[in-house]
């Protein structure tokens, strides 16, 4: 149990830094450019994806079993921080359409942590 919160932990490090970066990135296009908010919408889509994907890679490499519970806890932790901090911080509850993004993220987590168990376990000689 210990191994697999480790991953979980390395998973959400790398989603919160890999946000973090893009969003202070996507900020300053949006200052310094004629970036409108439509691309921005599409880019930021995009970016949390990759974000959520790549967290659930590094989970199942870290964790090495069980990829898709691993890479699934990464997205539905990153989802409940997402909404802690709307609801929290702003007093709004999570639409639908939200809701599905969420669904998404927690999709493109679960596959990240697939493909990453079998990535360690392919190189291992398994």
């Amino acid at each position: 149990m210990g191994k697999q919160m480790t991953a979980l932990m390395y998973g959400w490090i790398i989603v919160l830094g890999s946000i973090l970066i893009t969003s202070l990135i996507l900020g300053l296009l949006l200052k310094l450019t004629s970036m409108n908010e439509s691309v921005l919408f599409w880019v930021t889509l995009i970016v949390g994806l990759l974000s959520l994907f790549m967290g659930g890679l590094v989970a199942g490499m870290k964790g090495k079993e069980r990829g898709w519970l691993i890479g699934g806890l990464t997205g539905v932790g990153f989802t409940l921080f997402v909404v802690l901090v709307q609801y929290l911080g702003y007093q709004q509850g999570l639409s639908l359409e939200q809701a599905l993004y969420h669904l998404g993220y927690i999709l493109a987590a679960l596959t990240g942590g697939v493909i990453g168990v079998n990535l360690t376990n392919s190189s291992s000689g398994y």
